[in-house]
């Protein structure tokens, strides 16, 4: 425990220092925008901001640990900021979406927040719960931009300009371990594992488990893993040796899918849960894909990309129109329903006239109701709260739109009521 604790203090104080320099080295550079002064129609701009367009910016994984989904993220975005444009745009100005790829690397995650921040009035993804706290004592003191990040680490959780889009990762875990308890047969005194990556992700998704587990008479047998880390099987090992139940794993889609190859290999058929950044479609196209359709299930802030709502079936026609050949993954609905909330915070902020970042801010801070169409309505009104405690459980399944199908519709477990992330 120490030893893991240690391991994370070490990694925040890493990833502090890396803001302090990247910081320190753009100190002499000017701010660009108009500052704080009234452009076109009588309306306040600041950073990010002229009479013509708005600036965006998104920090995403095209090619580390998340490539597949942030890849669809980002798609998803560009679409969005496509469709606005092509509608005449918000409060007459085009928007701009700058992309910066940071492979999951942290330094390159906070150079590239560096670059961007005197260019852009916030950011409509930024991937990575462990590089969004790093930044998040600038973003508080004096950046001030909207950050709408794809990650749901709790500690994000409290700042008015980092909005968490759904329920944080450990309320998430809890409604997780509530279906293996309603229907998977996971029982009072049965052990659960958990596999989970060291830092911000990995670390409040165990929170959510052991918090779970101990209202559930369960024992959490932890196995920690480095983004690095795609062979599962000495995971597996430890987890068939203590006898577990059933799984929790708190990764990405590549250890996910090892996970549940190696475990259906080597006899322990047990239910594995994950969070909701732990599954890509793709992965049905492998060794691993008749197992995830027995084995596997994961929760989600949202319904799939293949749900049977309005919203949903225009997204799907709208994104093969744009992408042809592309897959279908949730990370499209992600991508798009950040990009959607960022767009009605800037749609307000205008009708109020004021376009700065504080103004962008305080107007995300009034959508206390935002339907996205998949299933959610968040409260974004609360910076100490997530916008949602609900979780829908998914099940792996390549015969349907997006290879996702529903098991559990949205739900918060009675457990998750009563926690405070």
């Amino acid at each position: 425990m120490n030893h893991r604790r240690q391991a994370v203090r070490g990694l925040a104080a890493a990833l502090a220092a890396l803001v302090a320099l990247t910081a320190a080295g753009c100190s002499s550079k000017a701010k660009t925008g108009d500052g704080k002064q009234t452009g076109a129609g009588g309306v306040k701009t600041g950073e990010g901001v002229t009479d013509q367009t708005i600036a965006l910016g998104a920090l995403t994984d095209m090619t580390g640990v998340y490539a597949t989904l942030g890849k669809s993220v980002t798609q998803a975005q560009q679409l969005y900021v496509k469709q606005v444009n092509a509608a005449g745009g918000i409060c007459g100005r085009q928007l701009a979406l700058t992309v910066r790829d940071h492979g999951y690397d942290p330094q390159k995650a906070l150079a590239a927040y560096t670059e961007l921040e005197p260019k852009v009035v916030g950011y409509t993804q930024f991937i990575g719960s462990p590089f969004v706290a790093a930044v998040k004592p600038q973003v508080d003191g004096k950046d001030k931009g909207l950050v709408l990040p794809q990650a749901w680490s709790a500690s994000l959780l409290g700042s008015p300009y980092i909005r968490v889009l759904g329920a944080t990762y450990d309320v998430e875990t809890i409604n997780a371990v509530d279906f293996l308890l309603k229907e998977k047969g996971l029982k009072s005194g049965d052990k659960l594992g958990h596999v989970y990556f060291e830092g911000d992700y990995g670390e409040n998704a165990l929170k959510g488990s052991k918090y779970a587990a101990g209202k559930a008479g369960l024992t959490v047998v932890e196995q920690k893993i480095k983004p690095t880390d795609n062979d599962m099987s000495a995971q597996v090992s430890a987890l068939k040796q203590a006898g577990v139940k059933a799984v929790v794993i708190s990764a990405g889609p590549r250890q996910a899918a090892s996970l549940v190859g190696v475990a259906a290999a080597t006899g322990l058929k047990v239910p594995v849960v994950g969070n909701n950044s732990a599954f890509a479609p793709q992965l049905l196209g492998t060794q691993a894909g008749p197992a995830l359709e027995k084995m596997y299930w994961f929760a989600s802030p949202s319904l799939p990309i293949g749900a049977d709502t309005p919203t949903a079936k225009k997204l799907v026609a709208d994104y093969q129109a744009a992408y042809p050949g592309e897959s279908l993954d949730n990370g499209i609905v992600a991508g798009w329903t950040a990009a959607g909330v960022f767009g009605e915070a800037l749609k307000k902020a205008c009708a109020d006239k004021d376009l700065t970042r504080e103004g962008v801010d305080k107007a995300l801070l009034s959508l206390k109701a935002h339907d996205a169409g998949f299933g959610m309505t968040h409260d974004l009104g609360d910076p100490k709260a997530p916008s949602s405690r609900e979780s829908v459980i998914i099940q792996p399944d390549k015969s349907v739109p997006g290879g996702m199908r529903t098991v559990r519709q949205p739900f918060v477990a009675e457990a998750a009521k009563s926690y405070t992330p």
